[in-house]
């Protein structure tokens, strides 16, 4: 059986942030903190070990398999930071295209910096998936 190897974790959010080689990283990382916990109302969570998640969901796909995992997060990872919303939002493509200059993956938004995006979209990308992950799983976890 496959086991999730991204899951919550009590590890520090904060400790996770320091541990930031760059310091312009890091300090998009606290810009970023702030801006999903204002955005979200929830607190952020450590998922696996490199993972800021805000909020929970649990899913279950016909074949089976299941698990839990963050409504929306980011990682200051080495080369880029990484934003995860859901991927099928509404309105995402729309919302990328004000976005500022970003590349994306199936359900990950890399940024290289803050600095490189409209705020206000970021705050609505976050909102839309909240949204979209709370009436697809309504249980929560």
């Amino acid at each position: 059986m496959y086991e999730l190897k991204t899951k919550e974790t009590d590890n520090s959010v904060i400790e996770f942030i320091e541990q930031v080689d760059q310091p312009k990283k890091r300090e998009d990382a606290y810009q970023l903190l702030d801006l999903f916990t204002e955005t979200t109302g929830y607190q952020a969570k450590m998922w696996g070990p490199s993972i800021i998640g805000f909020g929970s969901y649990h899913y279950k796909y016909a074949s089976g398999h299941e698990g839990d995992a963050p409504l929306v997060g980011f990682s200051p990872r080495k080369a880029k930071i990484s934003l995860y919303f859901a991927p099928c939002i509404n309105k995402r493509e729309q919302l990328l295209k004000e976005f500022g200059k970003h590349t994306t993956g199936k359900a990950c938004v890399y940024i290289n910096k803050v600095a490189d995006i409209d705020i206000e979209v970021l705050k609505e990308l976050i909102k839309e998936s909240v949204v979209f992950l709370q009436e697809m799983y309504p249980n929560g976890c």
